[in-house]
């Protein structure tokens, strides 16, 4: 039996002067602007042309590109290796990383997926917690791509509270707990924020981001902490509370800062600048006793075997 598993991620430009494509692609998905294609495409190229300089500074931070195709390649590595191990002999697994907004994306990964030739495939968004805008929006293009592969397709919805995901962080907090000493505390969980208006539509990701920090903190008693969200752009009133006004809040508390950053499974710009430099300035400017900043779960094996359960679970 051969099966494909296809892990979902965002993507990120590979060289600063992907910055600006990568950026039209992102704002032409009809799921982050919903507006006819006549209007959408030429605003999405309008948009990006206005972000590519500040977008290209914030990359040249990181070396002038984004790390998440390399890490989601290791994680995509160890999930093979997992499901191998645990399986009969005569199964073959293939793991395929595929980004929405950059290489590689679903029209190249279902061109590798078709010369495999698999009999079974799982869709794996590397996206805990579900929303219209990563998860629904991958889905929906992968559909479209193999509406002609005849393969039998199980798809993880999501995994908000799935133990391995759960413990691997737990484990991860708990370091950064030990990290901060026994100065009073509070740790802030910080998920990417979305418009208010996809919330109220229906969109699930503000509730499951919240029973994802719920579930960890069941496992840390008697620790102050608090949901907040980042990456804020835009005109649109956002869910919140943001997390630079968490990082104020604590600072007037007095409390020293662990961030756990709950949405985001591999390290990338949002995490890498935004909160170890932004916000660890803003932080320390505001005078919170100190800032520790959790990494993101990766190749945690807790959590790469969880990824792998629900593999099999789907299946």
């Amino acid at each position: 039996m051969k099966t494909v598993v296809v892990l979902f991620n965002l993507g990120g430009p590979d060289s600063l002067d992907a910055v600006k494509p990568f950026l039209r692609n992102l704002f032409s998905d009809p799921a982050i602007i919903s507006l006819p294609a006549i209007f959408r495409l030429p605003l999405a190229s309008f948009i990006a042309g206005r972000r590519a300089s500040k977008a290209k500074k914030i990359y040249a931070q990181i070396g002038g590109a984004s790390p998440i195709l390399g890490q989601t390649e290791m994680q995509a590595q160890a999930l093979q290796e997992a499901l191998a191990k645990d399986g009969n002999y005569w199964d073959e697994w293939r793991c395929f990383v595929c980004m929405r907004y950059w290489h590689p994306m679903t029209e190249e990964v279902v061109q590798d997926v078709r010369r495999f030739a698999p009999d079974q495939i799982v869709l794996l968004p590397l996206y805990p917690q579900f929303s219209t805008t990563t998860t629904g929006s991958s889905f929906g293009t992968w559909d479209e791509a193999v509406a002609r592969l005849g393969v039998k397709t199980r798809r993880v919805k999501s995994y908000a509270t799935q133990p391995g995901f759960i413990d691997a962080s737990v484990e991860l907090l708990k370091q950064g707990l030990a990290d901060a000493g026994a100065q009073p505390v509070r740790v802030l969980f910080s998920a990417h924020g979305l418009p208010e208006k996809i919330i109220k539509a229906g969109d699930p990701y503000q509730s499951e981001v919240e029973q994802t920090a719920q579930a960890i903190m069941a496992q840390l008693d008697g620790v102050d902490w608090a949901v907040c969200y980042q990456s804020r752009v835009g005109p649109l009133k956002w869910i919140g509370p943001s997390t630079e006004s968490e990082i104020q809040r604590a600072a007037a508390d007095k409390k020293a800062i662990v961030l756990y950053p709950l949405s985001f499974v591999s390290e990338h710009s949002e995490t890498l600048v935004e909160l170890d430099i932004d916000y660890k300035r803003l932080a320390l400017e505001a005078g919170v006793p100190a800032y520790i900043r959790v990494p993101t779960v990766g190749t945690h094996h807790k959590f790469i075997e969880g990824l792998a359960r629900l593999v099999r679970d789907a299946l």
